[in-house]
């Protein structure tokens, strides 16, 4: 067991028509949920991001959407579900997601990550549409390195 200190999110929304989404995007970890939001990064057509939660985080509000406070451990990843969820918001708010991964405590040895196995590769049959007609989360499960990237 360990203190987590940092969640990395990659997130890369498809490069397809309506894909872009102006919704709230949350990342659900250690019983808590994160807002994915930044300052320069969105979740436009095609963009392939990283969020920082913790250390050096890069959201807005990261000391709201901090790990750290109050503190989530390790242990934490056993006992609730990761995912994301959208929580749809203006015009257009459909989002069409083509992979995430989210490492939790990146450089050190309690390193865990999270994917959807059946987002690895960019095919139509490899991507999820999240909005209220569709579903609005989609969940992950603890891979080893040895899982597919994007």
């Amino acid at each position: 067991m360990a203190a987590i200190s940092q969640i990395i999110a990659h997130i890369v929304t498809a490069d397809v028509e309506h894909a872009s989404t102006g919704s709230w995007i949350y990342l659900g970890l250690g019983g808590r949920e994160f807002s994915l939001d930044t300052h320069d990064v969105d979740f436009s057509r095609g963009v392939d991001a990283c969020f920082l939660l913790g250390e050096e985080s890069n959201v807005k509000y990261s000391d709201y959407n901090d790990p750290r406070t109050p503190p989530l451990s390790t242990e934490d990843l056993a006992h609730f579900p990761v995912y994301l969820r959208v929580e749809t918001a203006g015009d257009g708010p459909a989002w069409c997601l083509e992979w995430v991964s989210v490492t939790v405590n990146p450089d050190t040895s309690y390193r865990r990550r999270f994917i959807h196995p059946s987002l690895a590769g960019s095919a139509r049959e490899h991507r999820i549409w999240l909005d209220t007609g569709y579903g609005k989360a989609v969940y992950l499960r603890p891979v080893d390195d040895a899982e597919p990237r994007h």
